[in-house]
């Protein structure tokens, strides 16, 4: 554990949706003083998401759906334009991401592979999300996708050109981090070329 943290002590904010506390905990300064700071922790959980890719095609599976936080903070229409994601909920990210896969997208994928990990908001939410990817073909294909009905999800599938992707990273119409990122992980290691 850090030396430089002690005390910690945890207040109970909310726990409506998740779990959100109050840290308060003495820190050591790079001055060598204690002080005291406060901080909110969001707990959410754990996620993992899915980047699938098909290099005959040269294009890539991505999910627009209603975000209401993006919304709130400027996002015009709330809508976003992400890879397939979603929460442990007690799995292996592995079996999370094909899982999301297949609810959201509708492909059935199996040979995946993670690339990163990542904390997305280190600053206020544990979660770490794992990230994969995995190739998928028309065959793959087993339902129309667009997500469960029991958490209200109202997913509509894209299936884009990689360049186009791109584009729109440019373009500011994507801005999801995860997304981005497992588009500049495509892009570096040539998958879809």
């Amino acid at each position: 554990m850090n030396p430089k943290v002690r005390n910690i002590r945890t207040q109970l904010l909310s726990d409506n949706w998740y779990t959100l506390n109050k840290i308060i905990f003495d820190y050591l300064n790079d001055k060598g003083v204690w002080e005291t700071q406060e901080r909110e922790s969001y707990d959410r959980g754990n996620g993992a998401a899915i980047l699938l890719y098909n290099k005959e095609k040269k294009t890539i599976i991505l999910t627009r759906q209603f975000r209401m936080p993006t919304y709130l903070n400027g996002n015009k229409d709330g809508m976003s334009i992400e890879v397939c994601a979603g929460l442990l909920d007690g799995d292996e990210p592995e079996v999370c991401a094909i899982k999301e896969a297949e609810e959201e997208s509708g492909y059935r994928v199996k040979n995946i592979e993670r690339v990163l990990e990542a904390y997305m908001s280190p600053g206020a939410v544990t979660e770490i999300v794992y990230l994969f990817i995995a190739e998928y073909t028309d065959e793959m294909k087993v339902s129309e996708g667009g997500g469960l009905d029991d958490e209200h999800e109202n997913i509509e599938v894209l299936e884009v050109n990689f360049n186009e992707a791109l584009d729109m990273v440019k373009r500011k119409e994507i801005h999801d981090g995860k997304t981005i990122m497992l588009l500049q992980y495509a892009q570096i290691h040539n998958l879809v070329e």
